[in-house]
């Protein structure tokens, strides 16, 4: 079973299909390394492609203690890079994938040849920081006592995911049953250190702005916590653009996979032509 070994003995699992410019995918909290499999199957035509379960998502390791911050995540995914002696590559992120994404952007900018992030920023709020704090010490609580079954039962029926219910059934079916099996433990852990612990981004806005690593942002407009996130992002990053998804929710690689694909494939090939402009600092400075 193919890992890669993180800086602190963690065994991150990863699968790999394709040749040419590399692109790691990166999931969301009620995700794992199979979802990417839409993008995985159409990017990999003319890309290496890489996906991985973040630590605390099996098969991938669920170690103890408190080894689940933002810094972890972030660096796992340089890990699995480092593995596959992968200097650079494009980073597509959705959620706490972006989040970690945005994180390489800002401290290993040098690894990155863009950042896709998707449904990015929820919880950044600083008028709502704390109750989201709290909200996630909860979460976390009753993965412990419940169990991932149960918390699936109600993270599927979450505002942000009806869209994916609306649109295909199945596709929601299936995506929570995945979730429905997740470790306990590893997602108590992520909820409690990741999700509860990471700095808001609106926090950083000096030095997102020196990110000038060519970004997209995706965001469906019914994921309410979503977009200011993705519009301050938009303010901020000098090399950004933004996709709004209508009558779209969070999971948008699977509720619109046909559209997240040809977005992600027009900036990524406008990347590598040299064609994704980076914006006038005075522009940004008026924010």
């Amino acid at each position: 079973m193919p890992h890669a070994t993180t800086r602190d003995d963690v065994r991150v699992y990863f699968e790999e299909a394709g040749q040419g410019t590399p692109i790691i995918f990166l999931h969301e909290f009620a995700a794992d390394y199979t979802n990417w499999e839409p993008q995985m199957r159409y990017f990999s035509r003319g890309h290496r492609c890489i996906t991985y379960s973040a630590r605390g998502y099996t098969p991938s390791d669920v170690p103890d203690g408190e080894v689940y911050t933002y810094k972890h995540f972030y660096t796992d995914a340089l890990a699995v890079l480092d593995h596959l002696k992968i200097e650079r590559a494009h980073l597509v992120g959705l959620s706490m994938g972006a989040y970690s994404s945005l994180q390489i952007g800002l401290n290993s900018p040098q690894r990155a040849l863009s950042m896709t992030l998707a449904g990015v920023g929820s919880g950044s709020e600083i008028e709502n920081l704390d109750n989201w704090r709290k909200q996630c010490r909860a979460n976390a609580e009753q993965f412990e006592t419940l169990g991932s079954a149960e918390v699936a039962k109600v993270t599927r029926e979450a505002p942000s995911r009806i869209p994916f219910l609306v649109k295909d059934p199945r596709g929601h079916a299936d995506f929570y049953a995945a979730l429905a099996r997740h470790d306990a433990k590893g997602s108590a852990n992520t909820m409690r250190g990741f999700q509860g612990g990471r700095p808001s981004i609106y926090t950083m806005p000096d030095a997102i702005r020196g990110v000038v690593t060519p970004a997209l942002i995706i965001c469906g407009d019914e994921d309410d916590p979503c977009v200011g996130a993705s519009l301050f992002l938009k303010k901020h990053l000098p090399a950004a653009g933004l996709a709004m998804f209508p009558k779209s929710g969070h999971v948008l690689n699977l509720e619109e996979p046909a559209l997240f694909n040809e977005s992600v494939e027009r900036f990524v090939t406008l990347v590598e032509a040299g064609r994704w402009p980076v914006r006038d600092p005075r522009s940004l400075a008026a924010h």
